[in-house]
């Protein structure tokens, strides 16, 4: 959502959307067996959802494990 686009041109909308594709992303971690975090950033939403899928004991991997939320 960092990037100009219609969907989210709107800032009521655009709202609306992430707190959807939040949802989203806290369901498809309750289904999962472990989370992998993929990239060299984790930003304040994937901070959160690590912070989730932990909650729910999740196993958290990292591809970057030097950018780790803990780290």
């Amino acid at each position: 959502m960092k990037s100009p686009h219609e969907l989210w041109s709107d800032p009521v909308e655009a709202e609306a959307l992430k707190v959807r594709l939040d949802d989203l992303h806290r369901a498809k971690i309750r289904l999962a067996d472990e989370v992998l975090v993929v990239g060299d950033y984790i930003g304040d939403s994937t901070r959160a959802e690590i912070a989730y899928a932990r909650s729910l004991g999740k196993p958290v991997r990292f591809t970057h494990p030097e950018v780790g939320p803990d780290s």
